[in-house]
This record gives structure tokens, C-alpha cells and sequence, in this order.
């Protein structure tokens, strides 16, 4: 895909979300981004500020299968994946797909369903497949998570298990909008619900035809160290008992490689690892008992790692791979 095709398919994707969800583009682009970079995104924020608006507009503006679960405590682990049924007729048991089966499959508030439940997308949202008695079934490309969560100091919620955090790519926060943008939504849904008028402007061979032009984005060496290093600080932090796992740096480069390319450039900058640290690091990681009573968040501890970690500002071309001399000139102290 050019240049001009891939910036015309993309700004169409967001526009037609921003049709639903005001004064909210910087999220709208990464949860983009996040698809982009075959990940899946978690949505944490409070109720009433759009989480499956946003989720269900993104899946609304591609041309792909969509299912929706909503998660709740008495849901089923079989419910998610799906289940073999004895056929009386055939004698044989058939496979009935559960909602996970789809392009697109928006988890609605996640952590109201039990550990258990929540575990049953743990297979697929890794290795793209489901295993159900001993068979296994995969997946169609593209395939993408979206879900939303309550924080989890709200009532009748669930902790998500660590293995389940550290396979969504990302987690945003939607945030209140501000005044200007409540005030347009007071129109726009006065008389009807603006996502009901969402047409798809993209279909799924347009998506894998995106994600082949992210795949192709350059990242030099120099970077691929920054960003090694950067999940490495997570682990040595005094603050955080456990760091980041291997898993998040191959995503923080996958992502990095989409948000270079919805900005039109075809190689990664150390600035689009340092933006995406704190939505991509931060829910992986977890902090010490002493940094839970200063009140000291996982993003707060994040961004201070990001501000005092090198970084490497070389100024030549990202495709020359000759080595620097002499070795680490291009490491910069801040801080």
C-alpha cells in the first residue's frame, strides 16, 4: 500500500469514529494504532464516558465480523470459546463457535466475570487459536480484543489476572471530555444515536493490507536498544516489584512501527517509544507495597523512567547501519 493510500484509509477510519466520540483524537488514533500492530486493546476508565462507544465505533468502521460479550459473574468459560454438542442425527459431536469467533470482539466491562471466565481468552488473544476438547480452531485475520473495564475499586469488579494484562497491548483512559465537546454531544444525541449512523469506510483485506505496510516500517538498531532498555529499567526500578515481560517490548515496537506510520513516516523514533511507554508498560507492571502507600501510580513511575533513561539521538539517516564512533556517542543523559 502507498503512502497516499494508507493515509487515506487511515484518516478516513478516524474521522468516521469522531463522528461518535468528541474531542477524543490522540485515543482514537492509538486504539488505530493498536489494531495496526495486531494487539488488543484495554479500555479503563469510569462509567458513562464512552469506552464501548469507542470500542464499538472502531468495529463499526470495518467491514469485518463483530461480536459483542458482555461479561458478567455467572458467564461461562464455554461461552466465550464455544462448546461441542452431541448431534443425535450424525451421532458425532459438532463444534459450536462461542462469540470469540470474529474479527473484531468487544469484551464488554471484562472484569465483572470471574478469573476463570476471564481466562478463556487467554489462548486466543496470544496464539490466535482456541483449543476445545482436544481440537484446535483458529482464528480469521485480522483478530482484535477491544475491551472495557471498570476501575477496579468499583463494586462487583474483578482484578484482571497478570497474564491477562500483559496480552492486551495497551491500555487508554477515555477521560471526561471537556466543556466544548460535552456541549456538542448534548446535540448530536438529542434525537438519535450518531453510532447508528456509522457506515464501515474499510473492510478486512484493507486492514491486512495496512498492517503489511506497518510490518514494513524501519526500526534502526540504535532504537531497538532504547527500547530494550527501557523495559529493562522497568525491572530494576526500586519502585515496581515486577517488571515488564519480554512480550512487551516486541509490542512496544509493533505499536511504535503504527504510530509511525499513521504520522507518514516509515521508520520508528525513539519520541514514539517514549509516548507509548506509559499505555503500553504501565498495566504490565507492578508496583512495591511502599509505592502503594505514597500513592505513587504505575503511570507517574513510568513517565519519571522515561525521563531519566538516555536517549539515543543520532542524526543520521535510520537506514545507515554503520556503527557509531565512537561507541554510545548517540546516548544523551537527561534529567
Amino acid at each position: 500500500m502507498t503512502v497516499e493510500e494508507f493515509r487515506a484509509t487511515t484518516n478516513a477510519i478516524v474521522a468516521n469514529i469522531e463522528q461518535v466520540i468528541e474531542g477524543k483524537t490522540a485515543t482514537v488514533r492509538l486504539a488505530l494504532a493498536v489494531l495496526l500492530a495486531e494487539g488488543h486493546l484495554l479500555i479503563e476508565d469510569v462509567p458513562g464516558v464512552g469506552k464501548t462507544k469507542l470500542a464499538k465505533a472502531l468495529a463499526r468502521s470495518i467491514d469485518c465480523s463483530v461480536r459483542r460479550i458482555q461479561f458478567t459473574p455467572d458467564l461461562l468459560p464455554s461461552d466465550v470459546t464455544g462448546v461441542s454438542v452431541y448431534n443425535q442425527e450424525t451421532r458425532e459431536f459438532e463444534f459450536k463457535p462461542g462469540a470469540v469467533f470474529a474479527n473484531l470482539v468487544v469484551g464488554d466491562e471484562i472484569n465483572r466475570a470471574s478469573p476463570k471466565t476471564q481466562s478463556a481468552l487467554l489462548e486466543c488473544m496470544e496464539e490466535h487459536q482456541v483449543t476445545v476438547d482436544g481440537e484446535t480452531y483458529f482464528m480469521d485475520m485480522p483478530f482484535m480484543v477491544i475491551a472495557t473495564q471498570n476501575p477496579i475499586e468499583m463494586e462487583g469488579t474483578y482484578p484482571l489476572p497478570e497474564a491477562q494484562r500483559d496480552r492486551f497491548t495497551a491500555r487508554i483512559a477515555m477521560g471526561y471530555p471537556d466543556a466544548a465537546a460535552e456541549y456538542a454531544m448534548l446535540d448530536g444525541y438529542q434525537a438519535h444515536d450518531p453510532l447508528d449512523d456509522l457506515t464501515a469506510v474499510a473492510d478486512a483485506s484493507a486492514v491486512r493490507r495496512l498492517i503489511a505496510t506497518v510490518r514494513s516500517v524501519h526500526v534502526a538498531e540504535q532504537v531497538k536498544r532504547y527500547a530494550v532498555e527501557l523495559v529493562t529499567a522497568t525491572r530494576e526500578a526500586p519502585e515496581l516489584r515486577l517488571g515488564a515481560s519480554p512480550r512487551s517490548t516486541l509490542q512496544l515496537l509493533r505499536t511504535a512501527k503504527a504510530v509511525a506510520a499513521l504520522d507518514g513516516r516509515d521508520y520508528v523514533v525513539p519520541d514514539d517509544l517514549q509516548t507509548l511507554a506509559v499505555p503500553v508498560l504501565a498495566h504490565r507492571v507492578i508496583p512495591t507495597a511502599d509505592a502503594q502507600l505514597a500513592r505513587r501510580t504505575t503511570d507517574a513511575i513510568l513517565s519519571e523512567l522515561v525521563h531519566r533513561l538516555p536517549v539515543p539521538h543520532d542524526r543520521r539517516s535510520p537506514y545507515d547501519t554503520r556503527p557509531a564512533t565512537p561507541p554510545n556517542s548517540f546516548y544523551d543523559r537527561r534529567g
